[in-house]
């Protein structure tokens, strides 16, 4: 279950307690006249089976009171009640698989803002994949593969172009772009500290290595980055969320980026051209199977919206 806050004027608070009422998804309706003071109104609560939620949240943006007042929205862990299991079960579909669109594009439009926190986690991502390159260590890769934000950005692309949000797609792309760029400067920086320490040399990445997956390019490159989009954008959507570490774990995007460091100060450039290959096809595979999800799954919206429409007045 969810739970809802709406701030409405007076003139429209009618209106959406009548779709929390008649709506079989939605329970536990609570009026407050004149309790908001700014913006000034009503303010109306209700709990709402997760199912429900994007019907609800569509009616009440469609009576203006994203603009007009504010909508909240939270995640309730217990609800003891009767009413509240009666509107789950009523709701249409299951609470796993259901789509709160307006918090998807809330959540994925805040992970992928360019700041300080985003570039810190990439940049140490990156710094962690080229320790690994240079130890061959396996597992050091595997602590950058979990370490990377990469996924918030690429998630946020895959919404934007869905949605038609390009200021979404626009804000994304450049915290991944602009990201990347000062995550593997920095690395190539520390790599070049080390290298004139003395402590390698470019024996690290010449011959065989157990971390040459990282920038050997292949069908298979792909198809991991196709599997690991659309379970990330899966689990984004649902109520799966674990799932997401097994994501970041499977695709080679943050080691690419720090090999590519690693090779260009070792002089190595085909390598630089292989890793800077797996780094791409790794971005368009995760953006194109998580957007073939998001289709997926707003289709299934609309022939659900079909069958039992729902209407602001």
């Amino acid at each position: 279950m969810l739970h809802l806050r709406a701030v409405c004027p007076p003139e429209t608070s009618k209106a959406a307690l009548d779709v929390l009422q008649e709506h079989v998804g939605a329970t536990h309706v609570v009026l407050f006249p004149g309790a908001a003071i700014q913006p000034a109104g009503d303010v109306i609560e209700a709990d709402i089976a997760r199912e429900a939620a994007d019907e609800i949240l569509a009616v009440f943006c469609a009576l203006g009171v994203d603009h007009t007042g504010g909508i909240t929205l939270d995640v309730i862990d217990t609800v003891m009640s009767d009413a509240a299991d009666l509107a789950e079960h009523a709701s249409p579909g299951e609470a796993a698989d259901a789509v709160v669109w307006e918090e998807l594009v809330a959540r994925t439009g805040e992970e992928s803002r360019l700041n300080v926190t985003y570039l810190a986690f990439l940049i140490i991502a990156c710094l962690l994949a080229a320790v690994g390159v240079i130890t061959d260590s396996p597992i050091t890769i595997v602590g950058a593969m979990v370490v990377g934000p990469e996924f918030g950005p690429l998630a946020a692309i895959a919404v934007g172009l869905v949605r038609g949000r390009w200021d979404l797609v626009r804000r994304a792309s450049l915290a991944l772009g602009l990201g990347f760029v000062v995550a593997i400067a920095v690395t190539a920086a520390g790599t070049w500290l080390g290298w004139t320490a003395g402590l390698f040399d470019a024996s690290v990445i010449v011959g065989d290595h157990q971390v040459d997956f990282v920038y050997k390019v292949g069908p298979w490159s792909l198809i991991v980055a196709v599997l690991a989009g659309a379970a990330g954008m899966l689990s984004m959507t649902s109520a799966k969320s674990a799932a997401l570490v097994g994501v970041f774990i499977s695709v080679t995007t943050v080691p690419a980026a720090g090999y590519i460091a690693v090779a260009a100060i070792l002089g190595e450039w085909q390598k630089v051209l292989d890793s800077a290959g797996q780094l791409t096809i790794n971005l368009l595979g995760i953006v194109l199977a998580a957007s073939a999800v998001l289709m997926v799954r707003r289709s299934r919206r609309f022939a659900d919206d079909a069958a039992r429409p729902l209407s602001p007045g």
